[in-house]
C-alpha cells in the first residue's frame, strides 16, 4: 500500500529497530512543498550513535534542514513549523529516554507536545519504535519505559491523522484521516 500524496497536518509512524520507519516517513515528507526539517531528538552519546547519526543525515542529504533537540521538543516544533516545509520528529522513543533521563515529567512533557498540535502551521510527521510487543522487561526501568512508549504512542495516534505500522519496511495504514 503507497501512501496517499496528500500529507495530513499530524502523521504517525510506529515500527521497530530497523523496520524501515524513518526511510517510510522521510518518503512522506518528500512530496511536499517547502524545504523539509528534521527534527532529531538523539543524542551521540558513544561513538555507535554518532555513527547512526551520521548515516540518518548522509541518507537524507543536503535539502533538509536539520535541528536537533533532546527535551524541548513542543517547542523547538512551534518554531520548526513556522516558514518551512514539513517536519520529521525522529524519534518520540529517544525523546521519552531523554525525559526519564532527564528526570522530567512524562505525563506532563506528552501533554504538552499534544496540546501543540494543533497549532502547528505545517505537517508534522512523528516517527517511534514500537517496544510494547515483546516480553515483560525484567526490571522497573525498562517497564516503565515501555509503558511510559505505549501511552505516548496512544495520545499521539489520537491526535493524528493518520497512523502507519512499518514492518519489514512495509507499511500497514492503522488510521486515517476519516476515522
Amino acid at each position: 500500500m503507497s501512501p496517499s500524496p496528500a500529507l495530513p497536518k499530524v502523521t504517525l509512524v510506529l515500527g521497530g529497530a530497523r523496520s524501515g520507519k524513518s526511510r517510510f516517513a522521510e518518503g512522506l515528507i518528500a512530496g511536499h512543498p517547502g524545504r523539509p526539517v528534521y527534527l532529531a531528538t538523539a543524542q551521540a552519546g558513544d561513538a555507535e550513535m554518532a555513527e547512526r547519526i551520521r548515516r540518518h543525515r548522509a541518507r537524507r542529504g543536503a535539502g533538509w534542514t536539520t535541528l536537533e533537540e533532546p527535551l524541548e521538543l513542543p517547542r523547538v516544533l512551534a518554531s520548526a513549523t513556522r516558514d518551512n516545509g514539513a517536519v520529521l520528529v525522529d524519534c518520540l522513543t529517544l525523546w521519552l529516554s531523554n525525559l526519564m533521563a532527564a528526570g522530567r515529567s512524562v505525563e506532563s512533557e506528552t501533554q504538552a507536545l499534544v496540546e501543540s498540535l494543533p497549532s502547528l502551521s505545517v505537517p508534522v510527521v512523528f516517527v517511534s519504535n514500537e517496544v510494547g510487543l515483546g516480553i515483560v522487561p525484567d526490571n522497573a526501568l525498562a517497564r516503565a519505559f515501555r509503558d511510559h512508549a505505549g501511552l505516548l504512542h496512544q495520545a499521539i495516534a489520537v491526535a493524528s491523522d493518520r497512523v502507519y505500522f512499518i514492518a519489514a519496511g512495509l507499511p500497514l495504514l492503522l488510521k486515517k484521516e476519516d476515522q
